[in-house]
Formats: structure tokens, sequence, C-alpha cells
């Protein structure tokens, strides 16, 4: 099997996009002597350059990419190639306008920026498939390709009659026929029952609320019509030559592709993660994506993630776009190494002088190579150098928080109690919590194995299926522990809602039953009074408890407003181990305790002790990394 370790022949992989048809030929071999002088290994190329690779239909130029390819071999350098799919030609686009999107209104995004086309448009994915196929039938074995990296960050969505129809025909498949797709979809509500396949469409714009399992499944459908068009390309490139791995670069937390539906399918995970060097936060954000994909990558077909793109500096689409400081592109390249990277790569090599990602940063800036950032690029090439034995290790964590894409998708569909309810938010104040606390966590789905992990972590379940509900209450019959946020177990996967109470078949596991959702205007806080846990304020959120039939036992509860004396923390003992319940949203010191609580309760502990505030500690392997996000010096004494 293709894996990432074959890739990386014992050296940690360092390098970044490279885009040498944007220059003059004479600069080609000044890049790899660069290259070399900065300890680069591999340079991802060909992502944008169908219209050079094919300049009219049916004709190839491949000269130029023999020659890069073949310099950078000669120079020892390997190389991701690109099937250039994300953006077709404007001739694809000038010859048969139907392979352009179209929004929910039916507007046209035409050619003239990237990722513009129709996932569904059979004249797309002929051509497409057709650059795929010269491009594996010309470099399959070339000896400097290391890995296929396919298309670029998919996540276009199209409404188009074509997308209609391959709509109704995947919506065929889920239910086999209309009584199945009425009766899943409510059509009784608003007289929307469907008598025809003809007559189902995408959720495009209506006159006001659309059918929200309509939304939900054309949410679905989207993703999976991408995950299609991946495969197509891999496929094609891998009957060439198995032996090279293939992958697609992540998001991170991307709502329009399902990457736990997305990853079985690659041989190795990658994503491209750009935390705001202005943010306070923005180490823990860059953990974020990278613990996600660090955990991705145990679903995939060979194992391991990279880091596909990061910037060295700032990023023109920021609406300020400040530079990283001095040593924070090489702290937060560490921080991936930490969390379980075997390469780091940027965008891009060389940074470009013209276009639309002219103010992007790169690892040779403007300035060129003598300049603060090339500096710093070639100080972290000599560090990577001497960690190739970091290839392969794992991060262990006793920790996971369930992410679900469906949950994600329904509790943000129109019409909720609070407009401001975000999933992500909520998975992230509960990532925070644990960050601070130097506890480190995986992600996982909800219908997971969970044995291995002592505490589990449900920030929000707002739909759930029958499966996972099973699967959380095992977890605690076992004697774990789980800790579920609010708004959580109110739907099926249909968006049904679950009668008699809710949580629904979360209730006997948390002892609780709760009759109504009580969501708070911004801007007005709860005060929350605890003799265990601490008073503190709370927000957004609080839920009307039946106090007849709540057994759990009550740590917190609300002491003003009309939800006085209503809990607002639980903790139920079942089976062999607990289960907490939060009905709000805590202010994030308060949080902190809580879960903090939860994890002394569960046997888990931080990696080291008393590290102060903003030092972070990850143990891969054998090695404990100690990374210092403050700047101060700080003197830590390990047992």
């Amino acid at each position: 099997m293709a894996s990432l370790h074959d890739a990386t022949r014992g050296r940690l992989l360092f390098g970044g996009d490279y885009n040498p048809e944007q220059w003059p030929r004479e600069v080609w071999e000044d890049d790899v002597r660069l290259m070399h002088e900065a300890g680069v290994n591999l340079a991802t190329v060909g992502v944008f350059s169908w219209a050079l690779l094919e300049p009219r239909p049916g004709e190839y130029d491949f000269g130029w990419l023999d020659e890069v390819l073949d310099l950078l071999h000669s120079g020892g350098i390997g190389v991701a190639l690109a099937t250039p799919t994300a953006s077709a030609p404007p001739w694809l686009h000038h010859r048969w306008p139907e392979t352009s999107p179209q929004d929910p209104d039916r507007s046209v995004r035409t050619y003239g920026s990237r990722n513009a086309y129709c996932p569904s448009s059979a004249v797309y994915r002929h051509h497409a498939d057709a650059v795929c196929a010269a491009l594996a039938d010309r470099y399959a074995h070339h000896p400097a390709l290391r890995m296929w990296h396919i298309g670029n960050e998919f996540g276009t969505v199209c409404y188009c009659d074509g997308c209609a129809e391959t709509f109704r025909g995947w919506l065929k498949r889920k239910y086999t026929d209309l009584d199945g797709l009425n009766e899943a979809w409510g059509t009784r509500f608003w007289s929307q029952h469907y008598s025809e396949w003809a007559e189902v469409i995408p959720p495009r714009k209506v006159q006001y609320v659309i059918n929200p399992v309509q939304d939900q499944d054309y949410q679905r459908f989207a993703s999976d019509l991408l995950l299609e068009g991946f495969k197509t390309e891999r496929d094609i490139v891998s009957a060439r030559n198995p032996a090279v791995p293939v992958t697609t670069n992540f998001m991170g937390f991307y709502k329009g592709t399902d990457s736990w539906q997305w990853a079985p399918e690659e041989d190795f995970a990658s994503v491209d993660s750009y935390p705001d060097p202005n943010d306070p936060l923005g180490a823990c954000a860059s953990a974020f994506a990278q613990d996600l994909t660090r955990s991705l990558g145990r679903s995939t077909r060979a194992g391991g993630w990279i880091m596909m793109e990061q910037s060295t500096g700032a990023v023109g689409w920021r609406e300020v776009a400040t530079p990283k400081p001095p040593g924070l592109f090489r702290l937060w390249s560490l921080q991936a190494l930490a969390r379980g990277a075997d390469g780091l790569l940027q965008f891009q090599w060389r940074a470009s002088k013209q276009g639309a990602e002219r103010s992007h940063s790169a690892m040779v800036p403007h300035a060129g190579p003598d300049s603060r950032v090339f500096r710093e690029v070639c100080e972290l090439g000599k560090d990577l150098a001497g960690l190739g034995d970091l290839i392969g290790t794992e991060v262990a964590a006793q920790v996971a928080i369930v992410v679900d894409w469906d949950a994600w998708r329904a509790v943000e569909l129109d019409h909720q109690p609070h407009s401001g309810f975000r999933y992500v938010d909520r998975i992230y104040e509960y990532y925070t919590a644990l960050w601070r606390a130097n506890i480190t966590c995986d992600f996982v789905h909800p219908h997971a194995e969970l044995s291995g992990y002592r505490l589990v972590l449900a920030p929000n379940l707002y739909q759930i299926s029958d499966e996972a509900g099973r699967n959380l209450e095992r977890h605690v019959e076992a004697g774990g522990t789980l800790v579920v946020g609010p708004f959580s177990g109110v739907t099926d996967p249909d968006e049904r809602v679950r009668l008699g109470g809710y949580p629904a078949s979360l209730r006997e596991l948390l002892g609780i039953r709760i009759e109504e959702y009580w969501p708070i205007p911004d801007g007005v806080g709860l005060r929350v009074g605890s003799a265990e846990l601490g008073d503190f304020t709370a927000a957004t959120w609080a839920e009307w408890f039946d106090q007849a039939a709540t057994t759990a036992r009550v740590l917190a509860r609300i002491e003003d407003g009309p939800l006085a004396g209503h809990p607002a923390v639980t903790v139920n003992g079942h089976g062999a181990g607990s289960a907490w319940y939060l009905a709000t949203l805590p202010e994030a010191s308060a949080l902190g305790r809580v879960l903090r609580r939860a994890a002394a309760d569960a046997g888990v502990g931080p990696v080291l002790e008393n590290l102060p505030e903003g030092v972070e500690a990850v143990r891969r392997g054998d090695r404990v990394f100690v990374l210092d996000h403050r700047t101060r010096e700080v003197e830590i004494r390990a047992a």
C-alpha cells in the first residue's frame, strides 16, 4: 500500500507550492539552489497549471513541466504533483458555459478566479479526467514523484439543472422511492409533497424558509459529489503507479466537505492552516486544525498527515494582513510536528509578483533571499534535518471530542432557537479549555470506537443517530466519563424532532429531562451558583428542566431570571462511569474548571504539571515538546 512513510524516505518533508510557470527559466536554477540551501526536499507543482498544460482542448504542452521535474530531481528535491483540476482554463468555460457553477438564485459564477466549475458537469469531468490521465501517463514513474496532490481545497457547490438531476439520482439511491423521500423530508408541512421525481430540485432561493431536510441533504450531496470527483482523479493516477500515495488538502473545520467520509479515500491526510498572528489564541487555533487532521489521518488508508499549506508571514486575503513576527513561523511549525505532522509545506515557495495572491507571503519573499523570512526558513530547515526519527511516531491522547458534520449542518439550519449558536464555536470552546490545561485530545466521529479514551466530550450533538446514542452510553457503562453540551439530542438524522422531552435518547444516560430550550439574548448574562465549581456567569443558552425527573446530581444552578433554580451543570452515575451535562455556555474560566474537574475524575492529567500560562506541552513518541507562546522567558523544571 502506498504510504506517507514511503514518500518521506526517512526525512521530514519540507517545502511548499512551487509555481515556476510564473517565472522566466533563468530563475528556475536559482530556485533549486535556494531550495537546497533551505533544506527543502519537496515541492508541490502544477496546482493551477491546467491552462498552460493544455492551452487548447486536447493539445498538451508538457515540455516546461518536463524541465521543472528533471531540474528538481537533479537537485535532490521530490515532487508532489497536483492534478490541476481546481481551476479550469478559460477555453473550457468559454466554449461550454454550462461548466460554470450557479448560485442558489441561478446567477452564474463565471471564470476569472479559481475553483469555478460545476462538479456535476459531464463536460468538465471529461476534460478533467483527460488532463489527469495525460499527466499520469507521462509522470507516474518519474523519479522525482513522491505523491499525488488531487485538486485543491475542494468546496465548490453548484445549483444548476445538471446538479439538480444528479441530486435526484443521489436521493433515489438514499430513499429508493418518493414515499421514502416525502416521509424523510416531512413534506406534509407547507404542502411540499412530491408526486414526480422531476419536481425535486436543489434548495435554491425561495420566498421564505427552505425545507430543512432538503437543505441538509443537499449539503450531504454536495460533499459526496466532490468526493466522487476526487476518487475519479485518484483512481486515474493510481492506476498508472499504485506505489505513489495520494492526498488532497483539507481546510480544517470546513463545513462543505465531511472529512470523516473523505479521509478513508486518501492514503494520508493533509491540511491548509492559516491562524491569525493577531489572535491571542492563534496557537490554539493552529493546534485545533492540527489535532483534527491527525485524527483524520488515523482514518486514512495508510495513516499519517502533513501540513500541506501554511504561511511564512502575511496572508493576502485577511482584512488586516499582519506578518508573523520573528520566530512565530518556526514556533507554529514545531507545534505541527509536536502534534504529529510528518511534513511542513508552505504556500508558497516564491512570492508572486502578479495575480490575486501577490500580497501573500512566501519562503522567498519579494525582498529575495537576503531577508529575515528566508533566513528563518533556512533555520527551520536545519531543525527538521535532525528530527527524522519523529516520522510515524504517535501522539497519545486519553480525551476525545466528538465532531459530526451532520450535527454541524443541522444545528445551523434556518429557524433554530438562536441564530448565533455556532457549532464549531462550541467545539472550539471545549478544545480551548483543554489546550490551556495542556491536555491533548483527539477528534472522533460519534460512531467511532471509544474504548481507548477515558474522557469523551460532546460539546453539541443537536442531531444524533440511535447508533451514536448507544455508542456514548456504552462508553459510560464501561467506566468512561462523558461530558455533553447544551442543545443536544434534539433530532434524528432526518431532522425529525425526538418527542417526550430533551435530550431524547440521552435522557436516561444523563439522568435529566428538559422541557424547553431557553436561548438568551446577546449581551445578557446568567448568574450561576456552585459550591463545588465556583460561581460563574453564563450566556447565550439555558434550559428549563423537569426538575422532578432529574435524577442526576446538580453541581450548579441558575440564580436569576425566569430559570432561577434550574440546573446549569449536572453529573449522573451510569454503569461504571459518569455522564456530565452542561445546560448553558459558561464563561471560559468556568468551562475550564468544569472540564478539568471532569478530566481529573476520569484520571486524565496534563502532559506536564504547573506550566506557566501560554506554555504548551505535547508528547509525541518519546519526546515532549514544550512551546512558549508568550514573548518572555520562563523557567520550566521537568521531574
